[in-house]
């Protein structure tokens, strides 16, 4: 809302975060989708490069089309950064803001070994959720500001429109502390990384077990937060949430986040050295149990289409959000506009959005993690029996 105005165009990954689509309805801006990199074989989306914002900008420029900002998603929850320089660079000669959704990044800025920063490489805002590695209270998050194309007094009025004017001084007091904290010990990110690094050397060479990192793309992703660890146990015919039940279940290992394909856990200030082997010596315990047995089993079709991809968008977000609705059984779906928010969580990136129409990969996604027992969020029918769509 600080940098666009009703009408303009956002630009923005199509994995962008639940809560972008719920300022676009809120705001009335117009988003054009980049469709990020995707990996079928670990189900996982990367990030966006220069080189698609530029063809972006150029194809709105040409329709005439105002671009209030473009909004990056870097690092993502599996810990994949984007070129952020690079896409300022694309940006700020038109003058075009770069909004930096760094959730997941708020460590970056104090350890050497870490990615760099959104503000380090030429973004104009980013917001950061310090509760997620840093330790302060959970729903505590920080904003920076950089350079004079967004107008900070704009800010100001917006945060006012948006926040609560009884601000929990708890959670701005943790804020403080998480500071404090990491004021005192430069080095303090020095054993979690060293951790983190000797799990993943010793998780890769553990038979059927998988460990994500920048190969896996195509892209020249500049970085994957070394704190991050993805492991797939594909090889041994078992999905991401079969894997994570045996982890949780059998040796109380309890993950970040839980996909198709992939587990991922989050390595931070608070990790030891034994729980970091308690997870190699689960994967060995998954691989010991599943390698041989599984190899003599006919091979699992497993494969994922990306719920991401031939996206048609119908309406905005914010025409569909007050579009009138029905209700119609999913299987019945094909082809409508859909009419809600339909998100898996985590890792809370929406597989349809308002506006956008039902397509055979996102219905086949969806249908596959119903399956799958995984949890919706914003769906009326969180069973997905039934979705809302526009009535037109």
């Amino acid at each position: 809302m600080a940098t666009c105005s009703p009408g303009d165009y956002l630009i923005v990954p199509r994995n962008c975060h639940i809560s972008v689509i719920s300022a676009l309805v809120l705001s009335g801006v117009v988003p054009k989708y980049i469709i990020p990199e995707y990996n079928s074989g670990w189900d996982i989306a990367g990030g966006i490069t220069p080189l698609q914002l530029d063809e972006a900008v150029k194809e709105l420029e040409e329709d005439g089309k105002r671009v209030g900002a473009v909004l990056v998603t870097s690092p993502t929850y599996h810990g994949v950064c984007s070129n952020v320089q690079g896409i300022a660079s694309v940006c700020h000669p038109r003058g075009i803001p770069v909004i930096v959704d760094e959730a997941h990044g708020a460590h970056f800025r104090f350890h050497d070994s870490l990615p760099s920063t959104a503000i380090e490489q030429g973004a104009d805002l980013a917001v950061q959720s310090t509760h997620k590695v840093l330790c302060s209270l959970t729903q505590s998050s920080m904003l920076h500001m950089s350079g004079d194309l967004v107008d900070v007094d704009k800010v100001s009025q917006c945060l006012q429109l948006l926040q609560s004017s009884s601000p929990s001084y708890l959670l701005l007091s943790s804020l403080d502390a998480a500071r404090d904290q990491l004021s005192q010990n430069r080095n303090i990110f020095d054993e979690p990384l060293a951790i983190a690094s000797e799990t993943k050397d010793k998780l890769a060479r553990i038979p059927g077990i998988s460990v994500l990192d920048l190969p896996c793309f195509a892209s020249d992703f500049p970085a994957i937060d070394p704190l991050r660890i993805t492991l797939s146990a594909s090889n041994l015919q078992l999905s991401g949430y079969e894997a994570d039940d045996i982890l949780y279940e059998g040796h109380q290992i309890v993950s970040e986040l839980v996909g198709t394909r992939a587990v991922t856990f989050a390595v931070n200030l608070g990790t030891r050295v034994q729980d970091a082997e308690k997870l190699v010596q689960s994967a060995k315990h998954l691989s010991e149990k599943h390698f041989f047995a599984n190899s003599l089993k006919p091979v699992k079709e497993n494969r994922v289409h990306g719920p991401l991809e031939n996206i048609s968008v119908h309406l905005s977000p914010r025409e569909a959000f007050f579009t009138e609705k029905r209700r119609v059984k999913i299987e019945d779906s094909l082809g409508e506009i859909c009419g809600e928010l339909i998100c898996p969580y985590p890792p809370g990136i929406p597989v349809l959005i308002p506006g956008e129409v039902v397509t055979h990969d996102s219905l086949s996604y969806l249908m596959s993690v119903r399956h799958q027992g995984i949890t919706i969020s914003g769906a009326a029918d969180a069973e997905l029996n039934s979705i809302l769509v526009c009535d037109l």
